[in-house]
């Protein structure tokens, strides 16, 4: 269990990195209520963006962004909208992506940004 947290953890790390590098910006982090989580919330040219990280150690069990069901993205959206309840703003436009990546051994990663994908 401690090794797929800490896998979990580099992917989002590896995720806010390679958004920022994007040009977004990184507005929350691992940010949490009662209906889940939500990995990184970005604001990315006046929209804002809800991003779910999915990192494999390979594609044994399929790519990363097939981990992300429906009730996996229902939950993010239930989140998402306590999260815009709380903070004020104008959220004009919104949308929900997944960084998928794969971290092999000894290999760099493959970081996929897939956008407004649910």
């Amino acid at each position: 269990m401690a090794q797929h947290l800490a896998l979990g953890a580099q992917g989002e790390e590896l995720a806010a990195s390679f958004l920022s590098a994007a040009g977004m910006a990184i507005i929350a982090r691992n940010w949490r209520c009662k209906s889940g989580e939500i990995d990184v919330i970005a604001e990315d040219g006046g929209m804002t963006a809800f991003v779910e990280v999915k990192t494999r150690r390979g594609l044994s069990c399929g790519r990363p962004e097939e981990a992300v069901t429906p009730l996996k993205q229902q939950r993010i959206r239930n989140a998402a909208h306590v999260w815009l309840r709380e903070h004020k703003g104008p959220w004009r436009d919104v949308r929900f992506d997944v960084v998928a990546i794969v971290l092999p051994h000894g290999r760099a990663p493959e970081i996929r940004h897939l956008k407004a994908v649910f």
